[in-house]
């Protein structure tokens, strides 16, 4: 039986009328489930959220809130089971994909409540301490942050519905702001099911969170000043969304995660036989094949010393050829199908242009040897590695291909000559370093670090320890600047600010010693 999506808007779930969008097992391109938006009233969605969730919202403190977070990450929790089946069934993870989805999106959402626990009974946050502005110690100033008085918008991309939808709706609710969240219909069964079993849970006030199941037909012509964006996906998607005359017009607050060609460095100090540079192999290996590369975290640049390119093609070749592609419902499998045919189109073409100034050393871009699989069915692309002919090609550094596709680029072994080489990439979500020479990794550090959003050093001191570079913490920050967005998310406290307007007061310090 096919699933339909539903809409929960206006304090009810309502199902759209007229012609229904399918949703598509990638595995044998069945369908799933299928959705419509049309007849829903957005504008009447926006305003119920600011004007029911929002006063809800903000009536609680910060510890109330952290507390309902905590509770909802633990009924979701409950259910852990059938969501990982509908990852599986409707995003083509394999187990550990989908777990790797599902848990983040719990985790974050923990992390959060317990940190406006720790925030208390309180409904400002003061950001920094009074500041004295004459002599007399009476008259100070204090920066505050308060919650603005709009929605919260998210639109999220289709690799991680889960996680995306919830790391965005556990800073913005914890920020005492109602949330409007739009899943990528392509894979939204399991943001469909998880916001049910949020809002079934009784635990969010009324209004505070409402659920798009498809289309966002003019939603975002009904955007006002007090409300923000936060969107992630193409670049292309982002600047359409920035440029809207009414966001323009207000000033509305927008995030944006975009494309991100991540890179990792091995450094020149290593050998075949140091702990760093198995290290490094099992990483790169990893963040290419999980999720099949549909990751913004993906290594998709690996540079390494010009005399180690052998040993790296040789290794990292044999490292990916462990990695089993297929049905991910069969045991064994590591990479499942990519999300949709247009995910297999764009790859292909992808591929194509890259092939113009790197040849492949390991994989064609073709579905592969698959196991479980009959017939042509799903969408399927192997794990293809190259290796650059020139490193400075643009087509290395220009597009990403979402998929499990990684360039090898010769470098002379400086870090400043690595450095300049990751920065063609104009913008990255994060990078890796390599190393166990302190100077390498420092040097690589100053110079790469404006190009970043997040920068992962690893040595043999912290292997043990190393969750990788695809592993978003909700205590880091998670954005990166030019290509990748310009934006900011997660961070902590820092997640918070998006949502809330910081304001300078200025007065008579007893009375705003007392702002709580």
């Amino acid at each position: 039986m096919t699933t339909c999506l539903r809409s929960y808007v206006c304090g009810e779930w309502v199902t759209g009328t007229g012609d229904k969008s399918p949703l598509y097992n990638p595995t044998t391109e069945a369908i799933v489930a299928e959705t419509s938006t049309e007849g829903i009233d957005f504008s009447k969605a926006l305003a119920f959220a600011r004007d029911e969730g929002g006063p809800a919202l903000r009536a609680m403190t910060f510890a109330e809130r952290g507390e309902m977070l905590v509770k909802v990450a633990k009924a979701i929790h409950e259910y852990r089971e059938e969501l990982i089946d509908l990852a599986i069934q409707n995003g083509g993870n394999t187990r550990s994909d989908a777990k790797f989805d599902i848990d983040g999106a719990t985790g974050t959402l923990s992390y959060y409540g317990k940190l406006g626990q720790k925030l208390g009974a309180e409904k400002v946050l003061n950001d920094g301490e009074t500041i004295q502005l004459t002599r007399n110690p009476r008259w100070v100033g204090q920066h505050l942050y308060t919650p603005l008085r709009g929605a919260a918008i998210h639109i999220n991309a289709f690799n991680f519905p889960a996680w995306g939808m919830m790391e965005k709706a556990a800073c913005a609710l914890l920020a005492g702001m109602p949330v409007v969240t739009k899943p990528a219909t392509s894979t939204a069964l399991v943001a469909y099911r998880m916001a049910e079993i949020a809002i079934e849970s009784g635990l969010l006030p009324k209004g505070s969170f409402t659920f798009i199941g498809g289309n966002p037909g003019d939603m975002l012509d009904h955007v006002d000043w007090q409300d923000v964006i936060a969107f992630t996906g193409s670049s292309d998607t982002g600047l359409m969304i920035r440029s809207r005359e009414n966001i323009l017009k207000h000033n509305v607050r927008v995030n944006v995660e975009a494309d991100s060609l991540n890179a990792a460095v091995l450094g020149p100090d290593l050998e075949t036989e140091d702990e760093t540079y198995d290290l490094f192999l099992r990483e790169v290996s990893k963040d290419m094949t999980q999720k099949a590369g549909q990751k913004c975290t993906a290594i998709r640049r690996i540079l390494v010393p010009e005399d180690m390119m052998d040993a790296v093609k040789e290794d990292l070749s044999r490292e990916l050829s462990q990695a089993p592609v297929g049905n991910p419902a069969e045991k064994g499998v590591k990479i499942g199908p990519l999300a949709t045919a247009r995910q297999v189109k764009d790859a292909c073409a992808g591929l194509e242009r890259l092939k113009e100034v790197a040849k492949p050393v390991y994989g064609d871009g073709s579905r592969g040897e698959l196991v479980g699989v009959e017939g042509d069915k799903g969408y399927f692309f192997a794990p293809v590695l190259l290796e650059a002919s020139d490193a400075r090609a643009p087509a290395i550094h220009d597009r990403e291909i979402f998929g499990p596709v990684a360039t090898l680029i010769p470098y002379s072994g400086k870090a400043e000559e690595a450095a300049e080489i990751l920065g063609l990439g104009r913008g990255s979500l994060v990078s890796s370093v390599y190393s166990d020479k302190a100077d390498f990794a420092l040097t690589m550090t100053r110079e790469v670090a404006p190009f970043l959003g997040r920068l992962h050093l690893a040595s043999k001191k912290v292997a043990e320890l190393s969750a990788g570079p695809g592993v978003v913490m909700p205590t880091l920050v998670h954005g990166g600047p030019g290509r990748a967005g310009g934006g900011e998310e997660l961070g902590g406290e820092r997640g918070l600010t998006f949502y809330m307007q910081r304001t300078a007061v200025q007065g008579y310090q007893p009375l705003l010693e007392k702002l709580k």
